[in-house]
């Protein structure tokens, strides 16, 4: 048990009322969800999430890997950007998206909240996908460091959960920095002209910081034993009503994969033509974040389970939550099977 509960710091409270904020339109929205999920041609139409623009699902996208599979089931492929997680789970609460990739602390918060989705499967270990980054010759060389500085982070991201966690390692609280709210767009420049010290993000924003302006890793996920395991998301009605529409986009997904991993270097080249970014940036992307897809096992299971208990503990989420209750591998498991064509 941390201090945390009992006094709330100020940076975990915005979480509470982060949920309380992703929810409070939905239940305008959520009327009209079932008109949305069919198109004029009364085809079904799949809504799928997407963030960045070097994981699996951005690269499917530009292959159109999803929209040749599902038109072949009878359906249509629409997709969503967003910024970072959290805002998948509004989508989800108000029926307009169906699956999504995000990382752990968003799952959390969704949960939380009440939303109604399910964790099918998992996609990377998470063990380099969060890191604290400093400008090119910082002062601050560790955690302890940090203390009276300024950081950004965008609040209710995994890079959020794992900036409170990273801190308690060396026993220091959010109010021992000065925290500031920001997306990644708002982050980076403020990193790059010295408005803050330092940052805590996800890939690619860590590896495209570190390439382009030299800027410094102060401390990873793996530095520190803070896995946060990222999860493909779909909402519960759809995989009630569409089970077999759910397993073809696990099978489909699970394709672009193979593709994705063994050939990193094609892909790489690939992604860095299609964002103008160099090539080794993206190859150096792709291997801090392998590309997995895997049941939620007792490990990931655990790790998710431990920064559930830690942002409960810091007073970031209102009660405890058992997060295997959002948790369905039957999909995944299906779509896996060797004889499954």
């Amino acid at each position: 048990m941390i201090s945390a509960r009992k006094s709330k710091p100020i940076g975990v409270i915005s979480l509470v009322l982060l949920i309380q904020v992703m929810l409070s339109g939905c239940g305008a929205q959520t009327s009209s969800a079932g008109k949305e999920a069919e198109s004029p041609k009364g085809k079904i139409t799949v809504h799928i999430g997407v963030q960045g623009s070097t994981g699996v699902l951005p690269y499917a996208r530009e292959k159109k890997s999803f929209e040749k599979a599902f038109e072949k089931a009878g359906a249509e492929v629409k997709w969503h950007e967003f910024a970072s997680g959290p805002p998948h789970f509004e989508a989800l609460a108000s029926g307009r998206l169906d699956f999504g990739a995000t990382g752990g602390t968003p799952l959390i918060a969704g949960q939380s909240g009440g939303v109604d989705f399910k964790a099918i499967a998992v996609t990377t270990d998470g063990k380099k996908g969060n890191s604290i980054v400093v400008p090119k010759g910082s002062t601050i060389k560790d955690l302890k460091d940090l203390k009276g500085k300024k950081l950004a982070v965008a609040k209710g991201s995994s890079a959020y959960n794992f900036l409170y966690m990273a801190l308690e390692r060396a026993g220091l609280t959010d109010e021992d920095i000065k925290i500031v709210q920001l997306q990644p767009d708002e982050a980076r420049p403020a990193l790059d002209n010295g408005s803050i010290d330092a940052w805590s993000t996800w890939e690619p924003y860590v590896t495209t910081a570190v390439f382009q302006t030299g800027a410094e890793v102060l401390v990873s996920g793996e530095d520190v034993n803070i896995n946060a395991p990222g999860f493909l998301i779909a909402r519960t009605k759809f995989t009630e009503e569409n089970p077999e529409l759910t397993v073809l986009f696990l099978k489909t997904y699970e394709e672009v994969r193979k593709h994705f991993v063994e050939n990193i270097d094609e892909v790489s080249k690939e992604i860095a033509d299609s964002e103008h970014v160099e090539v080794d940036i993206i190859k150096t992307v792709l291997t801090n974040t392998t590309a997995i897809l895997s049941p939620t096992t007792d490990e990931f299971k655990k790790a998710h389970q431990e920064q559930a208990d830690f942002l409960y503990e810091a007073g970031g989420i209102t009660k405890e939550i058992d997060t295997s209750k959002v948790i369905e591998n039957r999909f995944v498991e299906q779509a896996l099977k060797k004889d499954n064509k």
